[in-house]
């Protein structure tokens, strides 16, 4: 019989209670994909490149994008901008949850539905680059959890400075929706590894 790990424990509770979907059919839907691995537990996180235009560019993030037509769900649009950006084959066998729908808090950022999937890995593949991708790497959750690492800054949004809570890591600012993301799973890992 199999060791029930931590990372199993998080994921079998994030699977444990349905996600709150957003009532918003007049705003386009996005996926993201929160790819976990055990030895240590960790999370790949992105860094987008820099395009002009681009609301996101050059931030730290999950990968994922935009639902498109020839999707046939949203989770397929987590695998296929998966690949697209890091050229990770994900089955659909190895999703384990589904998060709850989150949407922009900034009024400069554009009006869309995010849902983000939860995946477990066997292990942590090196991930790939891609034209979207200026950077990928595992961050071990215990990074996330160091002292300092989650505090306020003051950034610049759309010409304008504001104050941001996120976590500083070696690659830079992780802060946003991808926080709001983040935070619930990782506050969710630690409570789990104090029980």
């Amino acid at each position: 019989m199999r060791h029930v790990t931590m990372l199993d424990r998080l994921i079998a509770e994030l699977a444990s209670r349905p996600p709150i979907e957003a009532d918003l059919p007049e705003r386009p839907f996005a996926a993201v994909a929160l790819l976990l691995a055990p030895n240590p537990d960790q999370l790949l996180v992105i860094r987008r490149a820099e395009r002009l235009g681009d609301p996101w560019s050059g931030h730290l993030a999950l990968p994922g994008g935009r639902q498109e037509a020839s999707d046939q769900d949203l989770l397929h649009t987590a695998i296929r901008e998966t690949v697209e950006e890091t050229g990770l084959r994900l089955e659909r066998s190895w999703h384990q949850a589904v998060l709850d729908d989150l949407a922009p808090v900034t009024p400069v950022l554009p009006p869309i539905v995010v849902r983000p999937f939860v995946f477990r890995l066997r292990e942590a593949v090196p991930p790939g680059l891609s034209g979207e991708v200026a950077g990928a790497r595992w961050v071990p959750f215990h990074e996330f959890l160091m002292p300092g690492a989650f505090r306020e800054s003051l950034i610049s949004v759309a010409g304008a400075p504001r104050s941001v809570q996120g976590y500083h890591l070696d690659d830079g600012l992780l802060w946003g929706m991808t926080e709001r993301i983040v935070t619930p799973v990782i506050a969710r890992w630690q409570e789990i590894s104090t029980r």
